[in-house]
């Protein structure tokens, strides 16, 4: 549950990986903080925290129980702070949270469900230390500029899916499947939208808002986490309208495909009940017939059919109905 627990200075250099009971004397010497990974941790390791650095209740109860709405929240000098995360599993989208403790002296993430470790983002941050030494607030900037970044990749693989399916989705044929996945593809973007676009206003108090966190130095760099965040939620926008748009292209093409058909069917009818008119007046028990007794009257009938047929076929295939 503990991923890792590493403790700075103020200087921005590293000092080292330590144990979670070593943390209060860690934040006994001046100038150091710590930066504290947990995956899906227990009560019992939750309290720990709290006990180390002195965390809200209320913030506990939500990091341990999870299935929170994206939000942040400031307890004292501290802030808490809730962020859906998405990752590709197998083809399919699936969602988790991250939920982060910030004050003066620390960083606490904690993963739950689908999501990244944020050891990528911990080496970034600890190979600019010039930045790293304007404290926490800019291993949360790391933690959330790499959250958003993953969010890229996801709306570009279903673009790029969406391509694909275009044959599919103009063929002749109708297919189930493709419908499917295209209904699939808009409620994973729905749900998606969901998670990243209140991830706008977290980012926008960070911009704004908790001087006593998030230095002046650090604002731009926040700025841009806030600038990706749009680029993405843009994305997400676009890609639905696209997806609207083939679920409605492919749905009139088998609608237009259908029409087709029918029409060929009513031509093909109506080519047929010419003759049918025709025999069924001699069909009937009737002594008297026109033309009955003619011994041409059987080649006759027959020219006639035949000139009304080619006829009827005639007209229909100019108007493309045939």
């Amino acid at each position: 549950m503990v991923i890792n627990c590493v403790a700075y200075r103020f200087d921005g250099q590293r000092i080292g990986d330590i144990s979670l009971d070593d943390i209060s004397e860690v934040l006994k010497q001046p100038d150091t903080f710590v930066w504290v990974g947990l995956h899906e941790p227990d009560e019992t390791l939750l309290s720990k925290l709290q006990e180390e650095f002195d965390l809200h209740d209320l913030a506990i109860e939500d990091a341990q129980a999870a299935h929170q709405r994206t939000k942040i929240e400031a307890y004292g000098d501290s802030l808490f702070i809730v962020v859906q995360t998405a990752q590709l599993v197998s083809g399919h989208l699936a969602f988790g949270e991250t939920h982060v403790f910030l004050g003066p002296r620390y960083l606490v993430t904690v993963r739950h469900g689908a999501s990244l470790s944020y050891a990528p983002a911990r080496r970034n941050c600890e190979h600019t230390p010039e930045l790293l030494a304007l404290g926490p607030a800019y291993g949360l900037y790391g933690v959330l500029d790499y959250i958003v970044d993953n969010l890229l990749p996801i709306v570009r693989d279903f673009r790029e899916e969406l391509q694909e399916l275009e044959k599919d989705i103009f063929s002749d044929t109708f297919k189930r499947s493709t419908i499917r996945r295209l209904y699939d593809m808009q409620r994973d973007l729905m749900t998606l939208r969901l998670a990243v676009a209140p991830m706008q206003d977290v980012v926008s108090q960070l911009v704004r808002q908790h001087p006593q966190l998030i230095p002046d130095e650090l604002r731009a760099y926040y700025r841009d986490v806030y600038d990706h965040v749009f680029r993405v939620n843009e994305s997400i926008s676009a890609m639905r309208e696209m997806l609207a748009a083939a679920i409605n292209v492919n749905l009139s093409l088998v609608t237009f495909g259908q029409n087709e058909v029918m029409k060929r069917l009513a031509g093909y009818a109506a080519m047929l009940a010419a003759p049918t008119l025709i025999t069924s007046w001699y069909g009937m028990n009737f002594t008297h017939m026109p033309e009955l007794a003619k011994p041409w009257a059987y080649p006759v009938i027959i020219g006639v059919v035949s000139v009304l047929v080619g006829s009827i076929y005639f007209v229909l295939k100019r108007s493309k109905w045939l």
